[in-house]
């Protein structure tokens, strides 16, 4: 009876070993949750969102223009933002219109009409990517540039510079926290 136990007891040991095991490495190498931290990603994303990102989309594939992605702004810190310009494009915005290689672009995330936008870009947001830190004519390779969707409250590459594809976490793929907000997003 005591060795039959035993024997339970190590199977019940090596089952929680083996799920460990499996949830650590899906943790680390294909999906993760975050928190949305602040307001720079709405009307899309709101404080305090919870989120899965997909940490394996970018093992075979380059980022696209509109995804949302999650990239190690600093050491203790990630951001969430949206992927704006490739590299070898020359990125602007003039008049809050996103312009590249000289085309305007259409962000069909954004709101629609002036007043909407307003309450969520207070200032002028215009920009040339010469302006930008770094001083680049065009995205370099192995980078993108990224802007939050709150242009007026978003520390992004206006700031930061154009971010390292290797920065890069994941894409952020799915909202499943506030239960009224569970959507796919960027898709």
């Amino acid at each position: 009876m005591a060795k039959k136990k035993k024997n339970e007891w190590f199977e019940w040991l090596k089952a929680l070993l083996v799920a460990l095991g499996v949830a650590l490495v899906v943790r680390m190498f294909l999906f993760a949750p975050i928190i949305v931290d602040g307001p720079s990603m709405l009307p899309t994303l709101h404080d305090r969102d919870q989120m899965i990102v997909n940490k394996y989309k970018y093992y075979f594939n380059e980022p696209e223009r509109f995804d949302i992605v999650v990239f190690h702004a600093s050491s203790q810190k990630d951001f969430i933002k949206r992927v704006i310009g490739l590299p070898g494009e020359h990125v602007a915005v003039i008049e809050n219109v996103l312009y590249i290689d000289g085309e305007p672009v259409e962000e069909s995330f954004l709101p629609d009409n002036q007043e909407e936008l307003s309450s969520f870009q207070a200032v002028r947001n215009d920009f040339v990517l010469e302006e930008l830190p770094g001083e680049y004519t065009v995205v370099p390779d192995g980078h993108v540039l990224v802007l939050g969707d709150n242009r007026g409250n978003s520390t992004d590459s206006r700031m930061l510079g154009v971010i390292p594809t290797d920065q890069i976490v994941g894409k952020a793929s799915l909202i499943y926290w506030p239960f009224e907000r569970i959507q796919f997003v960027g898709e």
